[in-house]
């Protein structure tokens, strides 16, 4: 019975994924597709959490943190070039 929940789970994280991936591909503004985005990797997380658990293996945790990380500085990045139209802010006196 767990097992068919986390199948269900899976089949549904990857069609909420393919939805996201229309949304960023499509998205009417920019910040629509950024949450897209950040969505998307938030589902990876998940998708990978669960396949983690049904494969009985902890090989993915270390990809699941780095996928973690990698999109949260993704998110924040884009969402620093949105605001102020540049990623990395120079300090002109040093």
């Amino acid at each position: 019975m767990f097992e068919k929940v986390l199948l269900l789970a899976l089949f549904l994280f990857s069609f909420a994924t393919l939805l996201f991936l229309y949304r960023a591909i499509k998205g009417p503004t920019v910040p629509d597709r950024i949450i897209a985005m950040d969505t998307i990797g938030i589902n990876l997380i998940s998708i990978m959490a669960i396949l983690s658990v049904l494969l009985r293996t902890h090989a993915f945790f270390e990809a699941i943190l780095l996928l973690g990380m990698l999109s949260f500085v993704g998110t924040v990045a884009f969402s620093k070039f949105i605001e102020r139209g540049i990623v990395f802010d120079y300090d002109q006196n040093g």
